[in-house]
């Protein structure tokens, strides 16, 4: 089975949400209108729709003594291509709230993960994993 994930979420303005994530990221614009954009997310679907009603941030999240925000979303990616975000992200001063760092050092679990915020103040994790296999476990 080749499942896509689909996620809509709110931003609030087209301009800036095409420049995070395609011009920084690199992710493919789709459908588009006034009010909403699609991107392809590391091979899944995003919709960005304009509201004027963001949430605030809530670091209610406890990972490996690190306070995360939740709601957040990501996606898993091979350690290159997180060196390569993370490159893209530093270059285009993109303000870590959770900097590159190893989780779970010298366990089956270990991985790269870092956070952003768009520009829309949505949390966004990448993480990369040593051991594929470990990611739900």
């Amino acid at each position: 089975m080749n499942s896509k994930f689909h996620l809509a979420f709110k931003v609030k303005d087209i301009e800036s949400t095409i420049y995070f994530y395609h011009t920084i990221l690199g992710c493919k614009i789709g459908r588009q209108t006034k009010n909403w954009v699609d991107f392809d997310f590391f091979g899944h679907q995003l919709s960005a729709h304009v509201s004027n009603n963001i949430i605030e941030l809530d670091y209610c999240g406890m990972v490996d003594n690190i306070k995360v925000p939740i709601p957040h979303f990501g996606c898993i990616i091979s350690n290159s291509e997180f060196s390569e975000i993370k490159l893209k992200l530093k270059k285009y001063n993109v303000k870590f709230i959770i900097a590159p760092q190893v989780r779970y050092k010298n366990k089956n679990e270990e991985q790269q993960t870092m956070f952003v915020l768009d520009l829309s103040n949505n949390p966004l994790e990448f993480k990369s994993f040593k051991n594929n296999d470990a990611i739900y476990s």
